[in-house]
């Protein structure tokens, strides 16, 4: 079966959980120097092999890091599935309509923020993402929002019709303790209440080695997107080793 096919119905199981590596920041260590590498695209194919299910970019308005010719190259070489993540802006969303991406994650985004600082607001958007959603539907990927595990902003995105949401897993990532436990319910509780709502559900941002086997049993999660901490870890022990770490950490390999 193909794992996006829409239309899983309620209730339906679970399936096997995915690691989907963002590969962002390769591309921000080459334009730190406006070089030619590392190459995004080489480190895609790297994680690819080493059992990586998915590759996701970040195409910011500000080409921070990804650039257009990097999703064209990563459309045509990787064998996995592509997925782009882009603001609600127009321009971004058109490039996207265009990409051939299986797969589109509506984010938000300030020019100013060093990395994405939390979940769009659904409520508020509901205008633009009424024109989006169906768009990039049209254009043959999946669509997900990105959101904070508030339930209003979930049951706000249950309405857009678009078939995911990822949970955005920030806050959980950035406390300890008792407050790290109190966020894990947050997430608990809103992968719940999505699944009753029809929603298919990924989640990330922010996890790593240490914290991401907790969120990683959370249930009805199909994927979670990974990016700094994988390509942080690779630096140490290549995109292979990092990505079987990575594995052993969400409990997909013993």
């Amino acid at each position: 079966m193909d794992i996006y096919a829409p239309g899983m119905a309620k209730g339906a199981p679970d399936l096997a959980l995915r690691l989907h590596v963002n590969v962002d920041h390769v591309a921000t260590v080459r334009q730190a120097r406006r070089a030619r590498f590392p190459d995004p695209t080489e480190f895609a194919l790297a994680c690819e092999a080493a059992g990586a299910d998915g590759i996701t970019v970040h195409l910011r308005k500000d080409r921070r890091h990804i650039q257009d010719d990097d999703v064209q190259a990563l459309r045509g070489r990787i064998g996995t599935l592509l997925n782009l993540e882009c603001s609600l802006d127009d321009e971004m969303v058109d490039l996207a309509c265009d990409s051939g991406a299986d797969a589109f994650c509506l984010v938000p985004e300030n020019r100013a923020e060093v990395t994405t600082e939390g979940g769009l607001d659904v409520i508020a958007e509901s205008a633009r993402l009424a024109t989006a959603v169906p768009r990039l539907g049209r254009s043959g990927g999946l669509v997900s929002l990105f959101v904070d595990p508030d339930l209003d902003q979930i049951r706000a995105a249950a309405a857009t019709g678009a078939p995911f949401i990822e949970l955005h897993t920030g806050r959980y990532a950035n406390t300890v303790d008792a407050e790290r436990e109190a966020e894990l319910e947050r997430l608990r509780r809103a992968a719940e209440l999505a699944h009753e709502l029809g929603l298919r559900v990924n989640a990330g941002h922010g996890l790593d080695l240490v914290n991401v086997g907790p969120v990683a049993r959370i249930a009805h999660l199909e994927e979670l997107n990974i990016g700094h901490a994988l390509v942080a870890r690779a630096l140490f022990v290549g995109a292979g080793g990092a990505v079987r770490e990575m594995r052993v950490a969400m409990g997909l390999e013993g």
